[in-house]
Order: C-alpha cells, then sequence, then structure tokens
C-alpha cells in the first residue's frame, strides 16, 4: 500500500489539470485516450478541445463526414484511430443509443478499443477496479520493482499486467491510474529522471540497482522501410490542381494527396522529370517542369522513413477534375503535404 499512497498523494500534489479529469464522462474520457495514444499531451490538449467544440456529444461525432473528422485529425498521425473513432461514435450512437458499455470486457468488443483504452474508461468512468498498462506504467513497474523482463514479449505483457493489478488501489482505482500514468509522464521520465526529488528514491529498487536508466528492457527494434514518394502537382491555366484521395489499406487511408511517383530507389532531377515527360495525363502535355525544392523532405512514420520530393507540373489548358487552392485547403490531407502547401502556395493564391 506504501507504493499506491505515495503515488496517489504526489499525483495529488502534482497533476495537470486537464479537461477530461474533471469529468467522468465516457464520451470525452474514450476521446482524450484514443487521441492520446503515442501521443504526447501537450500536442493531443488543442486537437481534444477542437474535437469537443465540434463534436460536443457522441452523436454529433456519429453524424460528422469522415473527411470532417480526419481534417480535425490532421497532423496528429495514426489515422486509422480517428477512423476506428467515427467507426465506433456511430456504433454507440445508432446501435447502442448513446450508451457506452460500461464494463473492462465490454469495451473491448468495441473497435479501435484494446486493453489499455478499455481499461482506463471502465476506471475513470465507471469505476472499475482494473489496471491501466501504457508505456509510463511499464517504465515506472520495471524501475520500481527492478523488473528485468523484455517489454517487447508478449508473455511480459501478462506479468507486467499482473503486476499493475496486485498494486492497484481497489478502492480508488481511477485516482490510481491516473497516478501512476502521470508519474510515469511526469517524474519517471524515460530519459534522466530525477531521482533526488521521487518520492520513491527511498524504495526503488531499480534505482538502489543503479538500472534506471536501463529500464524498461526492451530488445526487439522495429524494421524500418525506405520508401521514395515523388509528388506532382499538376496545376493548370486556371491555377487549379490535381489531388486524389488514398484507397485501399497502408498509410494515409482517405485522406488527399497529389498524384504520386513512387520509386524504389532516390533518383536524381533530371531522372524524375525524365520520367514524368513520359507519363500520361489526360492526353495533355506538360508545358513545364519545377522542382519545388533542392532536397528531399524526410518523413519519419513509426516502421517507415518516407523521402518526399514536389514536382510542380504545368500546362497550358484546363485539366478535368482539377479543384481551386479554396477547394483543396478543406481537404484533409497528411500533414507532410498540407504543410507543403502552406507553405509554398497559401500566400501566393
Amino acid at each position: 500500500m506504501e507504493f499506491s499512497n505515495s503515488l496517489i498523494h504526489w499525483y495529488l500534489q502534482n497533476k495537470r489539470d486537464l479537461p477530461w479529469r474533471n469529468t467522468t464522462d465516457p464520451y470525452w474520457i474514450w476521446l482524450s485516450e484514443i487521441m492520446l495514444q503515442q501521443t504526447r499531451v501537450a500536442q493531443g490538449l488543442p486537437y481534444f478541445l477542437s474535437f469537443t467544440e465540434a463534436f460536443p456529444t457522441v452523436f454529433d461525432l456519429a453524424k460528422a463526414e469522415e473527411e470532417q473528422v480526419l481534417k480535425l485529425w490532421q497532423g496528429l498521425g495514426y489515422y486509422s484511430r480517428a477512423r476506428n473513432l467515427h467507426t465506433t461514435a456511430k456504433y454507440i450512437a445508432f446501435e447502442l443509443n448513446g450508451k457506452f458499455p460500461s464494463t473492462y470486457k465490454e469495451l473491448l468488443m468495441l473497435k479501435g478499443v484494446g486493453d489499455y483504452t478499455a481499461a482506463a474508461i471502465a476506471s475513470f468512468s465507471f469505476d472499475e477496479p482494473v489496471a491501466v498498462l501504457d508505456g509510463n506504467v511499464y517504465r515506472v513497474l520495471s524501475r520500481y520493482f527492478n523488473v528485468t523482463s523484455d517489454i517487447s514479449l508478449p508473455k511480459t505483457k501478462i506479468e507486467f499486467q499482473q503486476l499493475a493489478q496486485e498494486v492497484l488501489d481497489k478502492k480508488n482505482p481511477a485516482l490510481f491510474n491516473q497516478a501512476i500514468m502521470e508519474f510515469g509522464a511526469l517524474q519517471c521520465t524515460p530519459k534522466n529522471p530525477n531521482c533526488e526529488s521521487c518520492p520513491l528514491n527511498s524504495s526503488c529498487a531499480g534505482l538502489q540497482n543503479k538500472k534506471v536508466n536501463a529500464l524498461p528492457v526492451k530488445t526487439k527494434k522495429t524494421k524500418i522501410s525506405l520508401r521514395y514518394l515523388n509528388y506532382l502537382i499538376l496545376k493548370d491555366a486556371d491555377a487549379n490542381f490535381i489531388v486524389q484521395k488514398r484507397e485501399g489499406k497502408g498509410i494515409w487511408e482517405n485522406l488527399y494527396e497529389f498524384p504520386v511517383l513512387e520509386t524504389e530507389l532516390p533518383l536524381s532531377e533530371t531522372e524524375i522529370m525524365d520520367q514524368v515527360l513520359k507519363m500520361q495525363f489526360f492526353n495533355e502535355k506538360p508545358i513545364d517542369i519545377v522542382s519545388l525544392h533542392s532536397k528531399s523532405i524526410l518523413h519519419k512514420l513509426s516502421h517507415q522513413q518516407l523521402n518526399i520530393r514536389f514536382f510542380e507540373v504545368q500546362f497550358a489548358s484546363k485539366l478535368p477534375d482539377s479543384k481551386s487552392f479554396t477547394e483543396i485547403e478543406k481537404l484533409p490531407f497528411p500533414i507532410v503535404i498540407h504543410n507543403f502547401i502552406v507553405a509554398n502556395y497559401y500566400n501566393s493564391l
């Protein structure tokens, strides 16, 4: 109990004032937890505020168009979270009459809701005594109890889940879960934690064994693939553009982009321009091709590194289905393309 009591005491003195902590409304808590997956609070908070302003209830989110949802999500990454969020909102609104499942096991049945999110909603909204297990919790538990099991292995998750459940304050599950996650975010940080000021330093086994910076143990490395994307900005005589929606599975599903020439290896500007000249564009021939960056933009995703370049391809005639800048700025784009559009076209059109 000393461990849980110390964490709760620390939390009550140091917690951040965040909007989803001032409510037990499962809609707000669900929304915040989905947004904060693999996202820092400082980055996620503005998105949460925008979403709750645009969609104050689960019914509002359910009735929204997917493009509106993706546009508000633009820049937050991992866009499958937004698509699953929208799908689940429609299920809760239209199939469950707006009432969220109230138990951990029932919450797990929702699309996009895994073990951690289900535990968070169940404990924060419904006070169910189920422990959360996220990156912060792994770190705190592994250091405090000196657990050296490899967290990249599936069996280790079971070990940590059991440990988290053992130390959970069953009478105050919501408070304890918030406390241990906040402690990991602010005090027991990934790099260079301030152990001297830590209220648990006298009983932390990791600190006593001088292993704090080596815990948690994670040996499996994510394999990173390289992709070379050459975006062709087809600009017609009316200064309109061709954009297309990405279809099928993969990165940026249902977001918009310019037509793209993907190559297996990096090509020189001359080689790319030669390939573009051989391509068919609505039976129209370009009158000019301009490289808009001398170097490629490196955009890092969890499993991929994208080397991105932009080439403006100009035409003397009007292209079919082209869109004005006013039209395309309302569409959801991957943030790297959105930033390029803003930097190169926002002030010139």
